[in-house]
């Protein structure tokens, strides 16, 4: 049974994250149906645009620790959102962490509740947002980007917009949509297509310079013994050997 529920209206596939018991973590699972999912709706002539959400108080809490993805199958779906010929549109209404930020950085255009929360947790578990650093470079703030990185703070919705990691943020993330998903619709499929084509060229040159390194870094980082000590104090809720 897949964990990423599919609708449509007027052209709009909606994919919804529905694994609120881990709070929508990318999971091997999860990782598979969306990327399954991405690939059907950018091959139906039917389809406009994707708008990526969620279920429950998580958009997405970031890498399954119990289950992970792999870091290939991490790469392979979000250029996939980078690489089908319709825009993806993520639509936030809750948390969002660590691997979650980069299935945000590899959405077209975003739209975030005031509600909404967002970190780079990585560095606190003894890893780095090495793999979604591809999708987050060329579209977040730089200096913002570094701060949040290396300290693993939590940030708002306004502030996600102030530095470019989402594209809007409101206290009702429909009404902020509405006029984005009118606009797509008005839009030609071609025109969509070859526009987006346009937009995304940096990310996807990121991807073809820098993927199989980050994938490796990736891999070694979370074989590492801080990086076990750091996941096994998330799962036991308690603080890592090496805070002071």
């Amino acid at each position: 049974m897949s964990i990423v529920a599919r609708a449509r209206d007027r052209g709009i596939e909606t994919l919804t994250l529905d694994s609120p018991h881990n709070r929508n973590a990318l999971s091997a699972a999860l990782v598979g149906d969306l990327t399954a999912a991405l690939t059907d709706a950018g091959r139906d002539p039917g389809v406009r645009a994707v708008v990526l959400t969620h279920t429950g108080t998580a958009f997405s809490a970031g890498a399954d620790l119990r289950d992970p993805p792999g870091p290939d199958a991490l790469v392979g779906l979000l250029r996939r959102i980078a690489e089908v010929p319709k825009p993806v549109i993520a639509r936030i209404a809750g948390h969002v962490r660590a691997g979650g930020l980069g299935l945000v950085g590899a959405c077209d255009i975003a739209a975030a509740s005031t509600e909404s929360t967002f970190a780079f947790t990585e560095v606190r578990i003894g890893v780095a947002p090495a793999v979604i650093s591809m999708t987050l470079l060329p579209r977040t703030d730089p200096r913002a980007l570094t701060r949040y990185c290396l300290t693993g703070e939590r940030f708002d919705a306004a502030e996600a917009a102030r530095i470019g990691l989402v594209t809007a943020a409101g206290d009702d993330v429909d009404g902020v949509l509405d006029p984005v998903l009118d606009g797509v619709r008005r839009a030609s499929p071609q025109g969509l297509a070859e526009t987006k084509r346009l937009l995304t060229a940096r990310v996807l040159e990121a991807f073809d310079r820098d993927a199989a390194d980050l994938t490796a870094l990736s891999a070694r980082l979370f074989a590492s013994p801080q990086a076990r000590e750091g996941m096994t104090a998330f799962l036991e809720r308690r603080d890592p050997e090496w805070v002071v």
